[in-house]
This record gives C-alpha cells, sequence and structure tokens, in this order.
C-alpha cells in the first residue's frame, strides 16, 4: 500500500510540475480530434450510420497538402507573410481534398445501397471496403514509409504561459481549429443548408415532403465533414509527417471523441476532442507514452458503460 501511494503521489507532483505544457499540448490534440470528430457526428446525424471511411479522408488530406508543400516550401525557409500564405493553402487544399473523397465515398459506398434500402451492414461493409481501397492505393503510390512535409513556419516557442512554452504549430491549430468550428457551427445554425442538415437528421421523410433534396443535403453533409478532416490532415501532418496509415491512430481517437461528447452532436463531438486530448495529455504524468491510446479507448469503453448517449447527447436536428 505504501508503494502505491508513493507511486500516485510522486506522479502528482510531476503532473503539477508539468501541468500548463501537457495542457497546452492536449488542447492542440483535442482541437485535431474536434475537427475530424465533426466528420463522424455530421455523417450519423444524417443518415444513423458511422463513415469507417473517414480516416482515409483525413489520410487523403495529409497527403495532398504534402505535395503542395513540396512544391512551395522546397528548401526555403518562408517565415512571416509567406508562412501565413503557406499554411492557408494548405488548408485549403487539404479540406478540398477531403471534400471530394468524401463526396466520392458517398456517391460510390453509399447512395447506391441507399436507393435499395439496403440493411444497415451493407452500408458497414461497403464503407469498410472503400477505406481499405484508399489505405492500399495510398500504400502503393505513395510508398509505405513515413516523409515529412516541409515546413511552412519555423517552430520555436512564441511565448510562454505559466512557464509553458506555446509553439508556432500549437498557435495554427488553436486559431485554425477554433475559426473551421465555430464556423461549421454557425453554417449548421443558421443557413439554409444548415436547416436542411438538421432537418434531414431530425426526420428525412418529412424534410423530403417539405422540399430538402436529401440527396444533395447528404452530400454535401459528407463534404462538408470531409473538408474539415482533410485540413486535420494537413495540420497532422506538418508535425509528424504523412504517411498511408496515418488516418488510424486519430480518426479511432476522433471517433472516441464523438461518443464522449454526444454521437450526432456538433458541439459534442468539439468538447469531446478537448476532453479527450487533454486528458490523454495528463495521463502522460502518470504512464508511459506508449499507454496514451490506451487511455483513449479506456475512455470509449467507460463512455459506452456508464453513458452511451455522451455528455450532451443530443441528435444534430434538435442540438442547433
Amino acid at each position: 500500500m505504501g508503494g502505491f501511494i508513493h507511486y500516485f503521489s510522486s506522479h502528482f507532483q510531476t503532473l503539477g510540475q508539468e501541468f500548463w505544457p501537457l495542457l497546452v499540448g492536449g488542447l492542440a490534440n483535442g482541437f485535431l480530434y474536434g475537427m475530424v470528430a465533426v466528420g463522424y457526428t455530421l455523417v450519423y446525424g444524417v443518415l444513423r450510420l458511422i463513415n469507417f471511411a473517414h480516416s482515409e479522408v483525413f489520410m487523403a488530406g495529409g497527403f495532398a497538402s504534402f505535395f503542395v508543400m513540396q512544391h512551395l516550401v522546397g528548401t526555403s525557409s518562408p517565415n512571416g507573410i509567406s508562412s501565413v500564405l503557406y499554411i492557408l493553402i494548405g488548408i485549403l487544399v487539404g479540406g478540398l481534398t477531403g471534400s471530394l473523397i468524401a463526396m466520392a465515398i458517398e456517391r460510390v459506398a453509399y447512395r447506391p445501397l441507399r436507393k435499395r434500402n439496403s440493411p444497415k451492414l451493407a452500408y458497414l461493409i461497403s464503407a469498410i471496403g472503400a477505406s481499405y481501397f484508399l489505405f492500399n492505393f495510398a500504400g502503393k503510390e505513395f510508398g509505405r514509409y513515413s516523409v515529412s512535409m516541409a515546413q511552412p513556419y519555423t517552430n520555436h516557442p512564441l511565448f510562454t504561459i505559466f512557464g509553458a512554452g506555446v509553439q508556432m504549430y500549437d498557435i495554427i491549430i488553436f486559431i485554425a481549429g477554433a475559426l473551421m468550428l465555430f464556423g461549421l457551427d454557425r453554417l449548421v445554425t443558421l443557413t439554409k443548408l444548415g436547416r436542411s442538415i438538421r432537418a434531414v437528421a431530425q426526420d428525412a421523410e418529412t424534410a423530403s415532403l417539405m422540399g430538402v433534396n436529401i440527396d444533395r443535403t447528404i452530400a454535401l453533409t459528407f463534404m462538408i465533414g470531409g473538408a474539415l478532416g482533410g485540413a486535420a490532415g494537413f495540420l497532422y501532418g506538418m508535425n509528424v509527417g504523412v504517411v498511408y496509415t496515418m488516418g488510424f491512430t486519430p480518426a479511432l481517437k476522433a471517433f472516441t471523441a464523438a461518443v464522449l461528447g454526444g454521437i450526432g452532436n456538433l458541439r459534442g463531438a468539439v468538447l469531446g476532442g478537448l476532453i479527450l486530448g487533454t486528458m490523454e495529455s495528463f495521463s502522460v504524468a502518470f504512464l508511459a507514452p506508449s499507454y496514451i491510446d490506451v487511455t483513449a479507448f479506456g475512455i470509449l469503453v467507460l463512455v459506452l458503460l456508464v453513458r452511451p448517449t455522451g455528455i450532451m447527447g443530443e441528435r444534430l436536428g434538435r442540438s442547433a
């Protein structure tokens, strides 16, 4: 018992010393998880299905922006306005690529099954098939080794918060993630497209009778979620590089975040991402870094056991 108490007291001391650096890193990861999680949430909201090919949307955005950064940055060291411009281009390219891949997945793997009123198991198999195709295609065409992305900025601590150095990468994640997630929330809440998405999420048949184009709304929903997932792929790739397997673990964690916040709830997905990223970061004070992934999936199991509907637990059609 004494050894047990000593173990936790020493690790709580470590947590106290490293609290702010861990918090900054955890929130940065949380924004990334939130950006990917809203893709799961949007699709689940309108179809009551999980898009298991969303990890490859994330990967495609990372690869597309990788090639653009190689061309734009090359061996130069951009700074100032050029750095901001390159980052914006990377986000746009990643987002556009993710949007197009998500649209293709909806057209090929989902729409034909919807037209035939196929059972939900068929959607699951179709999505997994699309995921494996894209996964192996990327591995064959782009290689099976991780490659570093040309950096559009110089990463060094810009300032400190309570002794925690805030890197340029952290600032980029905070600003880009917050703006995109806020913009999505406003789009779903205030625009005609957002009302259509919420109407289909609440009752697709009634929405159709009211003049909502169901196919168009679902396709645009996939594209919006894909855009955020692809942009997140670029942001993630800037830090760790790109490889054909890069979407697997972040997407699973994003799915965990979506379930934690309330699958089908946009704000819940963002909240779940921030909570998961922070808890994952803090777990480093108690566990070896190799156990970080265990933390995420342990949280998923606990949430499913204790509160399967998540923290906020509302459907997309009623959440705005």
